[in-house]
């Protein structure tokens, strides 16, 4: 009734349930592993981001103004073309974000592989299993 090389039934059972154990807590891992490196990520692209803002912003203000001493006949003329400007060039990065938003990335691209991999072996291995019955 029981081989005894294998244990039967029931260390089968006990063997199948370790391997899933062991095989979701690898996959919760590598899960809690992407989750911190793409924090890590966005929190990096957000302090890069708002520091080139605030360069970029700095320079504008400053270089405009050197327009505007320069030429100080001419100041309404550079100041309001120089906020048509910059209104336009805001109204290019909010499309631009809005394309950026609206397709985001998917996430978990390790994670999903690993899983599809594991799928895809148990059912080739419940495909070559022999029934014993």
């Amino acid at each position: 009734m029981s081989d005894p090389a294998g244990g039967g039934f029931t260390a089968a059972a006990q063997r199948l349930a370790t391997t899933l154990l062991a095989s979701g807590r690898t996959r919760l891992e590598l899960l809690g592993n992407e989750l911190e490196e793409e924090k890590l990520r966005l929190i990096r692209v957000a302090l890069l981001g708002q520091a080139l803002m605030l360069c970029a912003g700095i320079a504008a203000v400053l270089g405009f103004a050197l327009l505007a001493l320069s030429f100080w006949e001419q100041r309404l003329l550079i100041i309001g073309g120089g906020a048509l400007g910059f209104l336009f060039a805001a109204a290019l990065f909010y499309a631009s974000l809005q394309r950026a938003l609206a397709r985001p990335q998917p996430l978990f691209n390790a994670s999903v592989a690993e899983l599809e991999e594991d799928l895809r072996q148990l059912r080739a291995a419940m495909r070559e299993a022999p029934s014993s019955e």
